[in-house]
């Protein structure tokens, strides 16, 4: 359901010619009521109760959620920053998600009840939506904590029930490049493999492993890889397959940088990353 579509259906999208509504927009901003990303948080995040919020359009289309651009901004100007430029992250229902990575990621992720987890076992329709609340806030968790390490990840403004605003990367409202679209010269090629390197090491001291690393969810902007999509975070040691995601992380990755003509070593790259992931479990 769009935007538009819920203007005319719930209070919180209201239709312009309502005195509640908005003076600009589609809705009022969501910040209030919402879990918040972690201070110090970046001078362009907009928390004043008083802003308003539009639906730019999709940036993607995927099985778990879409990612739409969103505009919040303070009409009467009155403090700074006025603008700010959003992804959206919408998680889909549990009647129109496709499940299709939850079996092997979910392993090693604990929920109090056990009432939750039966259901969450035997996938009912109960415990299909818990999933879908524990990719969400996964998520949000996950960009928290990495961006609190200082690891190139999309800063996490608000998760919102299923939606979670993040820092949009790009310019001009225009996304940023992934990876695989990309031809860097050498010099860049072998700086950006650094950079990728420096993420998988940091995050393998963490006892974590992306999940499902590949050079179509991690960006380019300004000569630096920004990593995307990380509601399947691994832990390496509670997951029994964690080292599986792990070294099959590693390896996507290589591959792509020796097709563009790097010499690069998966066996050496793992090897050390394992290495660092294992002594993270001491």
């Amino acid at each position: 359901m769009t935007f538009h579509e819920l203007a005319t259906e719930s209070p919180l999208f209201a239709s312009n010619t309502c005195p509640d509504a908005p003076p600009e927009g589609e809705r009022w901003s969501t910040w209030d009521g919402a879990l918040h990303g972690p201070k110090p948080r970046p001078d362009w995040v907009i928390t004043a109760l008083g802003a308003v919020e539009e639906d730019l359009g999709v940036l993607k289309t995927g099985k778990e959620a879409d990612v739409h651009l969103v505009r919040r901004w303070l009409p009467d100007g009155t403090a700074s920053p006025r603008e700010s430029i959003h992804a959206a992250k919408r998680y889909r229902g549990a009647d129109h998600r496709l499940f299709h990575r939850d079996g092997g990621y979910l392993e090693g992720r604990r929920v109090r009840k056990s009432r939750e987890m039966r259901a969450m076992a035997r996938r009912t329709e109960f415990g299909r939506a818990l999933i879908a609340g524990q990719w969400a806030a996964a998520e949000f968790d996950a960009l928290a904590r990495l961006w609190e390490l200082g690891l190139p990840v999309p800063y996490p403004v608000q998760l919102d029930e299923a939606e979670m605003l993040m820092e949009f990367i790009g310019t001009d409202r225009t996304a940023a490049p992934r990876l695989v679209q990309v031809r860097p010269a050498p010099d860049l090629l072998a700086e950006l493999f650094e950079q990728f390197r420096h993420v998988v090491l940091t995050l393998a001291g963490e006892g974590w492993a992306h999940g499902d690393l590949s050079p179509y969810n991690v960006l380019v902007h300004d000569d630096r890889i920004v990593v995307i999509d990380w509601p399947q975070i691994v832990d390496v040691v509670g997951n029994p397959h964690g080292f599986e995601f792990l070294e099959r992380d590693v390896r996507t990755m290589c591959e792509w940088f020796r097709r563009r003509g790097l010499a690069v070593d998966d066996d050496l790259v793992f090897g050390d990353v394992a290495a660092v992931a294992a002594g993270s479990t001491w």
